[in-house]
């Protein structure tokens, strides 16, 4: 009878081994996956505005005169900042102009493209834009869990400056971090190894809007098939227990 139920658990634990080797994970690829490569231009990639950003808009007139005068801003409805939100299609509805196309450009050629439309009403206007949402989304074991969602601090933060405030990589496998940028139905998927100097140099690539970086978990087999038997181990005992108690 002991020799039955010892087969018959070990059964059970050979059908359900698979969960121990094969832990779920999210964004699996397949071996033969041919993965994005990072060209310099990338790397050193501006942000760049992009739908749902929210921006605040300020003007003055006269190369920002007034800002240095008495540090009082001039804006289009006489606030201290307007804020806007680009819209799904990149678009922004200005005063005046009404939709301006944003998304795609750098805050830098943004800033140049309204001033050139409002010295029409401004002499020399002076434009001033900032994104106040800029964020990317990590997967993985850092300081806020699994998951978290990283508030970018400037437009021109690295991937390296991202991770060293999520906590870095403890826990996860720092040669296989992955970087998923663009439109998900057609994404770029890229591999950063930090384990060597040359992988780090990749790592100082600029965050994009809506980056989502990938922290690999480290296989730690004893863990979790310690963890997976344990349940077994225990029932066993409970029925071995069980058969003597009978007799």
């Amino acid at each position: 009878m002991k020799r039955n139920i010892f087969l018959s658990l070990f059964f059970i634990l050979f059908l359900s081994s698979c969960k121990i080797f094969a832990p779920s994970q999210m964004l699996r690829t397949k071996s033969d996956f041919k993965y994005s490569e990072f060209t310099q231009e990338q790397a050193m990639q501006e942000y760049k505005i992009a739908p749902f950003d929210k921006i605040t808009f300020n003007i003055s007139p006269n190369n920002g005169e007034k800002l240095l005068e008495s540090n009082a801003i001039t804006t289009i409805n006489s606030g201290a900042g307007a804020s806007y939100t680009v819209e799904y299609d990149g678009f922004v509805k200005f005063p005046v102009f009404g939709r301006v196309k944003l998304s795609g450009y750098t805050l830098r050629e943004a800033e140049k493209l309204l001033e050139d439309m409002y010295s029409e009403f401004y002499n020399k206007p002076f434009v001033k834009l900032e994104v106040t949402n800029m964020k990317v989304l990590l997967f993985g074991k850092g300081l806020s869990g699994p998951a978290s969602v990283i508030s970018l601090a400037n437009p021109n933060t690295t991937l390296f400056e991202a991770l060293a405030s999520a906590g870095g990589v403890s826990g996860g496998k720092s040669y296989n971090i992955r970087l998923i940028r663009g439109d998900l139905k057609n994404p770029q998927i890229f591999i950063i190894d930090l384990s060597t100097l040359e992988g780090m140099k990749k790592a100082n690539l600029i965050l994009q809007a809506n980056d989502i970086i990938i922290i690999r978990p480290r296989n730690n087999i004893s863990e979790r098939v310690m963890t997976f038997v344990t349940p077994y181990l225990s029932f066993m005992s409970f029925v071995l227990l069980m058969i003597q108690t009978l007799k």
